[in-house]
């Protein structure tokens, strides 16, 4: 590689402001994000990640799932999606993950659709 192009490399790995924004935008969206989503839901959030995990209220993740996509059009992936099933069973089974990659907004809206479907469901 070249010493321009090492240069700039260098510069280029060398610059966290990209890491600090991104931090604080994941800080904001579980701090928006969460109180919404409790209204109605157990959760569990892990300390340092881009998701949440929501314990499924009748145990079926892949049924829960399937419904938010068709009835509110809110995408979030099966927990048994992400573990192995093992002798005692699969942990992730019973949660769906719910990742904060979308902007802040469309991360509300999703969560005020599932707490609505949830409250619909229970009435």
């Amino acid at each position: 590689m070249s010493l321009p192009v090492q240069r700039a490399s260098i510069a280029a790995w060398d610059d966290e402001a990209h890491v600090a924004e991104n931090r604080r935008l994941y800080r904001e969206k579980f701090e928006r994000v969460v109180p919404v989503l409790r209204q109605a839901f157990d959760l569990a959030v892990p300390e340092a990640s881009f998701y949440i995990w929501l314990k499924v209220p009748d145990g079926d993740d892949l049924a829960f799932t399937q419904k938010l996509w068709r009835e509110a059009a809110v995408q979030v992936l099966p927990g048994r999606f992400f573990a192995r099933d093992t002798a005692d069973g699969n942990p992730g089974r019973g949660y769906v993950r719910i990742a904060l990659v979308a902007p802040l907004e469309d991360c509300l809206e999703g969560a005020r659709r599932m707490v609505e479907l949830f409250r619909r469901r229970d009435a």
